[in-house]
C-alpha cells in the first residue's frame, strides 16, 4: 500500500507542464556507506497524473494498493540533503500496482468484441 504525499507541476522541454503526484511507501533502512551504521529512509517516487494540480491536491493522503520497488538504472551521484553524504547510486523507485488487483469499471474483452 502506497500514500499520495504530494503533488507537484513539472515542466517538459517544450515549456508546457504536467501534474504529478508523489507517492510514498514503506521504510527501508540503508547502510552509510562512510559510516557502516543504518539509516531509514522512506520509499518514493512521483507519477503522471492526468488531472489538474488543483484535483491532484484533493488525493493526498488517499490510499492506493501497490508497492515502490527498486528498479536499476545507470549509475549516478546523490547527496544526500540531510547529510551531506555523496553516495554512488545505480537504482531508482518505481510504483508498481499488485499484480492480482484488477482495474475497476473495465472488463476483459474477446478479440471478436473489439473488432465489433
Amino acid at each position: 500500500m502506497v500514500t499520495v504525499t504530494s503533488c507537484l507541476e513539472r515542466q517538459r522541454k517544450d515549456g508546457t507542464t504536467f501534474t504529478v503526484l508523489e507517492i510514498s511507501g514503506g521504510v527501508e533502512l540503508v547502510m552509510s556507506q562512510k559510516t557502516q551504521r543504518y539509516y531509514a529512509t522512506l520509499r518514493k517516487c512521483t507519477i503522471p497524473f492526468t488531472g489538474t494540480l488543483e484535483t491532484a491536491k484533493l488525493m493526498v493522503g488517499q490510499k492506493i494498493e501497490g508497492d515502490i520497488v527498486r528498479v536499476i538504472c545507470e549509475p549516478y551521484e546523490f547527496t544526500s540533503p540531510t547529510t551531506g553524504e555523496v553516495l554512488k547510486l545505480q537504482h531508482s523507485w518505481a510504483y508498481q500496482p499488485n499484480e492480482k488487483a484488477e482495474p475497476i469499471g473495465i472488463t476483459k474483452m474477446s478479440a471478436f468484441q473489439l473488432k465489433a
